[in-house]
């Protein structure tokens, strides 16, 4: 602590000449140069909703949900240096043991009341939710309120704006209306969506749309978690033959009126909302040669190693 001098107002300059605050960094990891990898220029010295907000649709229009590395023979780890410099420095993206492990640290770098919590995702095949804990999201309070944010979860069921955690109150947002269900301290997450207009006809009968008006997403707790408590799963799910993410390869990337996402070699392209409580939903087949062009093109994403898509029968909607 410097006597008599606020650390709010102090700033340095470091060797790449990013002026940051004095608690804007850990180790190697500079908040300034996470704003700039998400293209934010706002202020951000508010603990405020709005700034929440900004800030987190900046992340998740510049920041894929993807699982490339499981399909280019990289080890994804949760070490949070090395999950910072594979989304800030080498501009990647990544699942939600990353996406919101990183905004985790964002936040509280940033002032925000900050908590880890963990979900159990809902089973299209076993029409249940999993037995084990995999996926990562946050709960952030506000002026005694409490949000979840949830920076992880990709295609149509992207929450664009953090959620107040309320029971059984319908929360609109651009990519449909989300809504929290508590029975008994267990929270249930939800989406129900529009109608889809595909004009390729080949591909109305697709197994990656969403048939079911309304989805059921997760179930969580409130229970804090560590980043160790996914040590586990996030190794099961990029090694087992099992796991969903071992059987396709997947980049989706949240832009300002919808969403892109490349499974396999299908690159689906989405307009919210287009006409009459309408979806646009738009296909593409691609050839082999055209995969990591389309990755640059579309998604800002360049891969160090040799990609190979996959897209095996396994429940995965969009």
């Amino acid at each position: 602590m410097l006597a008599g001098i606020n650390k709010k107002s102090l700033h340095i300059i470091i060797t790449n000449k990013l002026f940051v605050n004095v608690t804007s960094f850990t180790g190697n990891m500079y908040i300034e140069e996470y704003l700039a990898r998400i293209g934010y220029k706002g202020a951000h010295e508010k603990y405020d909703l709005e700034t929440l907000t900004a800030i987190f649709q900046h992340h998740i229009r510049a920041v894929p949900f993807e699982n490339l590395s499981i399909h280019c023979g990289e080890t994804i780890t949760l070490d949070l240096d090395q999950v910072y410099n594979k989304i800030v420095r080498k501009k990647r993206g990544g699942w939600c043991m990353e996406h919101n492990q990183l905004l985790c640290w964002v936040l509280k770098t940033l002032g925000y009341d900050t908590t880890l919590l963990g979900a159990y995702i809902y089973n299209l095949h076993q029409n249940t939710y999993a037995s084990h804990m995999t996926h990562l999201l946050l709960k952030v309070d506000i002026d005694d309120r409490a949000y979840i944010l949830d920076g992880g979860f990709g295609v149509s069921y992207q929450m664009w704006q953090p959620m107040e955690l309320i029971s059984g109150k319908d929360q609109p947002q651009t990519p449909g209306i989300f809504r929290f269900t508590e029975n008994n301290g267990t929270w249930y997450f939800e989406k129900r969506r529009r109608k889809q207009y595909v004009p390729n006809q080949s591909f109305s009968n697709s197994d990656l749309l969403e048939r079911s008006e309304c989805r059921k997403m997760y179930l969580f707790s409130l229970e804090p978690q560590t980043i160790k408590d996914f040590q586990f799963q996030c190794t099961y799910l990029q090694t087992s033959p099992d796991s969903l993410f071992t059987k396709k390869s997947i980049c989706s990337l949240q832009t300002t009126d919808g969403f892109r996402a490349l499974i396999g070699w299908t690159l689906i392209e989405t307009t919210y909302n287009y006409k009459d409580n309408t979806d646009l939903v738009e296909f593409t087949t691609l050839k082999d040669e055209e995969v990591e062009e389309t990755l640059k093109d579309k998604f800002s994403v360049k891969l160090e190693r040799k990609f190979v898509p996959i897209n095996l029968k396994g429940l995965y909607v969009i």
